[in-house]
């Protein structure tokens, strides 16, 4: 059988060179919290959400503005529970935060496509590499309700509006929350991922890739082989760094 997909841990593994014009590089990062990183080169940067580490438009900046500078040609994120001033819902003085500071924050991130990075939220992105290979990607910052935070839900029926969005043929899925039962155990042992999550993903047969974080001490990353009805082996990687410090370098074949 043709090997299709490579995982690498940054600190743990030692990370080839770049397989060649028929693989694309990966570098998966998330929770970063308003931190930087030296972090893999690769063709892609994903970030799975948490980019700021309590909301405010300024913390925000310090991601974006590192994130820009990297020399991924392509770069893309999505926000998460810590990502208040992204989200619409908080833009209220109660909570602290102006809606012009909520917005300018969400013009903030939506600016940035000069610099090869963009912000998606509930919603496709495709692009293609200069391999000619073109890639169908779908982020979400949603989260199961935890804590008072941005972008949650408390239900089944929430969470099935948010994630029924996700087409059926996305190639690369980012997500803030893991699924049910990946890479989702929290250090007193419960699986923290959403169950509609990990539901939608069965029928996701043509997705390679699915990227997430929020469960700091669970990062890591697996390949799942095990489902005779999926078309593809799908590498899911928790790529929060808030722990591990270090990034996720997933190689698919084109």
């Amino acid at each position: 059988m043709t090997e299709t997909v490579r995982i690498y841990r940054q600190g743990v593994d030692i990370i080839p060179p770049h397989p060649g014009s028929d693989w694309t590089r990966f570098v998966c990062i998330s929770d970063t919290h308003s931190h930087t990183f030296h972090i893999p080169t690769g063709d892609v940067l994903l970030h799975a959400g948490d980019l700021s580490s309590w909301g405010s438009l300024s913390q925000l900046i310090v991601t974006v503005e590192w994130l820009k500078s990297l020399d991924h040609p392509v770069k893309i994120m999505v926000a998460g529970n810590h990502d208040l001033c992204l989200d619409e819902m908080w833009a209220q003085p109660i909570y602290g935060l102006l809606p012009e500071e909520v917005q300018q924050a969400r013009t903030y991130v939506r600016s940035q496509t000069a610099a090869g990075l963009h912000y998606i939220e509930h919603e496709p992105f495709r692009f293609m590499l200069s391999s000619g290979r073109q890639w169908k990607v779908y982020g979400s910052p949603a989260a199961p309700l935890y804590a008072p935070g941005s972008f949650q839900y408390e239900t089944p029926d929430e969470a099935r509006v948010i994630y029924n969005r996700i087409p059926n043929d996305t190639d690369i899925l980012i997500t803030h929350t893991p699924p049910f039962m990946t890479l989702d155990r929290t250090r007193k042992g419960k699986h923290a991922g959403c169950h509609v999550l990990s539901n939608k993903l069965a029928e996701l047969r043509n997705c390679r890739l699915h990227v997430f974080g929020h469960i700091h001490e669970c990062a890591g990353a697996q390949i799942n082989t095990h489902d005779p009805f999926r078309l593809v082996d799908r590498a899911s990687v928790n790529a929060a760094m808030a722990v591990t410090k270090k990034a996720i370098v997933v190689d698919l074949l084109n």
